[in-house]
């Protein structure tokens, strides 16, 4: 396996399904925590809510510092997208999905814009890779600054004050890196200014250098997702609708379960709970 896949999950199962539409990856596992860990981290680490974490590890959420020698976690997703080459990025899911000759070589969780600054959908290339890059902070940014009462700065060049990291990537869309983050606990959030975010350790790990100019890539926002696994399971992934683009979740739910045929196979009582929870993990609905 390449060293470079999301070292976490490397210990996870892969499970695809016999269709290449229906690809499900992670799944239960024990995170050993490491030094320095607190419930956001981890949550950056593993790409599953903090509340989650501590609901299901009996922790406080007052004291998210405290989280002891091991975590059970489960952080099952559903590939929303399969490409024969290149990168998706799901908004709802906070994952990005990278892609080489129809093969998920890896897959991490990323930081992405609030609500103020939303990340636009669409298509794009990369059409830049920089090492030690210079910050050209936006006006919204130094308006943002001004308004706090900080100095405003208009450029911050290479170091360990620039919040691009040490690792960009420039794709065609106006303004949107792909970039390493200072702030590693903003990964798995929704508080960026539209840019994406990555741990250090998921950009170094490969990704970066096997990204090449010119690779394309899409921003998608689906928040409803269905597979079906290799042994015949139904999977439903439903995530919270941050931009508030979806009139109605369990309409959509149900669109998509009756899109794929699978209405009289599923156990719509589960359904109903996975639509109020909007945990953003895939779970057996099978009847």
């Amino acid at each position: 396996m390449r060293r470079y896949v999301f070292l976490l999950l490397l210990t996870l199962p892969f499970l695809p399904s016999p269709s290449r539409a229906d690809l499900i990856v992670g799944g239960e596992t024990t995170y050993a925590t490491r030094k320095g860990d607190c419930l956001l981290l981890v949550s950056a680490r593993v790409g599953l809510d903090w509340q989650i974490i501590a609901r299901e590890n009996g922790l406080s959420p007052k004291n998210q510092c405290k989280v002891g020698a091991g975590l059970s976690l489960d952080n099952r997703k559903i590939v929303p997208e399969v490409i024969e080459k290149g990168i998706i990025i799901n908004i709802t899911d906070r994952m990005l999905y990278f892609f080489r000759e129809g093969k998920l070589l890896s897959f991490f969780p990323v930081g992405l814009g609030s609500r103020d600054f939303p990340t636009p959908t669409g298509s794009f290339v990369i059409v830049g890779k920089e090492r030690n890059p210079t910050w050209y902070v936006p006006k919204s940014i130094q308006k943002e600054m001004e308004q706090k009462g900080q100095v405003v700065k208009a450029v911050v060049p290479p170091g360990p004050e620039n919040p691009l990291g040490r690792l960009a990537l420039h794709t065609s869309l106006p303004g949107i890196l792909i970039h390493e983050t200072i702030w590693p606990t903003t990964v798995y959030q929704w508080r960026s200014h539209g840019c994406i975010r990555v741990l250090p350790e998921n950009m170094e790990a490969g990704f970066f250098d096997e990204v090449d100019r010119g690779m394309p890539g899409e921003i998608i926002y689906k928040p409803v997702n269905v597979a079906v696994s290799e042994e015949g399971a139904i999977f439903l992934q439903v995530d919270r609708d941050i931009y508030r683009k979806i009139t109605s979740m369990e309409e959509e739910v149900r669109a998509e379960i009756k899109r794929r045929g699978l209405s009289d196979r599923v156990d719509w009582v589960k359904v109903a709970r996975l639509i109020r929870r909007q945990s953003g993990m895939a779970e057996d609905i099978t009847r």
